[in-house]
């Protein structure tokens, strides 16, 4: 491109005296480098959560499913119906049910790779619960390099939220794992963001494309029967495409043609770059960062699933049973201690009506092995006897 210019900069120089053939510009609007979204908690949430109708399905399905899983307690291997830790988990705070705390929880674990909760202490034992943004907190490292404390700045202030056991630290922090960091997790959103920049572009190009009366790009030819154009002219004419008709707002504006001035369609149009396709294989990667089978989105493409329901099955089974099972295991090993005993809060997937074919199948294999006693066949499908 740079060498275009050049070349047609060098005709427009030469002496006025030189006799010449007929001149032609050929002007071509390039692609330019590729514009990403910011990395950050914000950035991503407000380009993908906000704007992004694949990733914000993919956050609400995943959090709204692992939200309807029951938790429970298990004290010495049997579970307990009714636990102070249960009743706390059912109300946290005066401003949101249990519900509402926990899917929280589940979508900033997709959005930002972090949750953070805060306890309210009442004479040494967890009265309540609160969801704080991650992008409101920091990490204070000790001496050690671990979290010694956690600021969150908010409303023009900052708190210090100690993490001495006191009996339990002040926050729990759950993130998800990251390679290349030691303290904050990362998201599915993050790994997402290429693909999901593309699909948001692609859907803007169309926009900006119908309202310029989807006319495609294409390139200016000059064409001049005597002389060659003045470097003012050259200058302005150059100026005026790079300024009016470049990029993915001016797609499709109309051009003013002056005398001598020819326009020819040479870009590739939508059609010819397949942009349905091109969303359709970015929604396909967003999902596959999410963990959700795009059959369950309505993505067409890559439907490796006979059905729904088998389809319906992969997404429990590989995304949100395991992450129901680590916030879990995160909040019983954190509350344990304020409650003055041990246990375990686990989910109870019995009642999840989208593995009930999978339960039965489990139960009949194991009540069918004569092998074992009746002690051994509760144990493993954990009921209490």
């Amino acid at each position: 491109m740079a060498g275009l210019w050049s070349r047609l900069a060098r005709r427009a120089d030469a002496p006025k005296e030189q006799k010449s053939a007929p001149q032609s510009l050929l002007a071509l609007t390039g692609s330019g480098e590729p514009s990403w979204s910011r990395r950050g908690f914000v950035s991503l949430a407000g380009e993908g959560f906000v704007r992004n109708p694949v990733v914000h399905r993919c956050v609400r399905l995943i959090a709204e499913a692992a939200n309807s899983v029951p938790l429970v307690v298990e004290e010495d291997g049997r579970r307990v119906s009714e636990h102070p830790a249960l009743a706390l988990l059912r109300r946290p705070n005066p401003r949101q049910s249990g519900g509402e705390l926990l899917e929280a929880v589940y979508a900033f674990l997709q959005t930002a790779g972090n949750a953070y909760l805060e306890a309210v202490l009442v004479d040494g034992e967890p009265r309540g619960l609160y969801c704080l943004r991650p992008d409101r907190m920091r990490v204070v490292a000790g001496k050690d390099g671990w979290p010694s404390a956690y600021a969150y700045s908010a409303g023009g202030g900052t708190r210090t939220l100690s993490q001495e056991p006191n009996p339990i630290p002040k926050v729990l922090h759950l993130a998800l794992f990251h390679p290349l960091d030691d303290h904050y997790g990362l998201a599915p959103l993050e790994a997402a963001q290429t693909s999901m920049d593309i699909h948001n572009a692609a859907a803007r190009w169309n926009k900006a494309l119908l309202d310029n009366a989807a006319r495609p790009s294409g390139a200016l030819v000059y064409s001049a029967q005597h002389g060659q154009l003045t470097p003012e002219q050259f200058s302005r004419l150059k100026a005026e495409l790079e300024l009016g008709f470049a990029g993915a707002q001016n797609a499709g504006r109309p051009m003013v043609l002056e005398g001598g001035l020819d326009w020819k369609t040479i870009a590739l149009s939508p059609r010819d770059m397949d942009f349905v396709e091109l969303k359709n294989g970015a929604a396909r990667e967003i999902a596959l960062a999410f963990g959700v089978p795009p059959m369950l989105l309505g993505i067409p493409g890559d439907n490796t699933y006979a059905n729904l329901a088998e389809a319906n099955r992969a997404l429990w089974r590989q995304t949100v049973v395991p992450l129901v099972k680590r916030v879990a295991d995160y909040l019983g090993s954190w509350l344990a201690p304020g409650f003055g005993g041990r246990f375990a809060i686990v989910p109870d997937l019995d009642k999840v009506e989208a593995l009930a074919e999978d339960r039965a199948s489990l139960w009949a294999r194991v009540g069918g092995a004569d092998f074992l006693s009746d002690a051994e066949k509760r144990a493993m499908l954990a009921v209490g006897g």
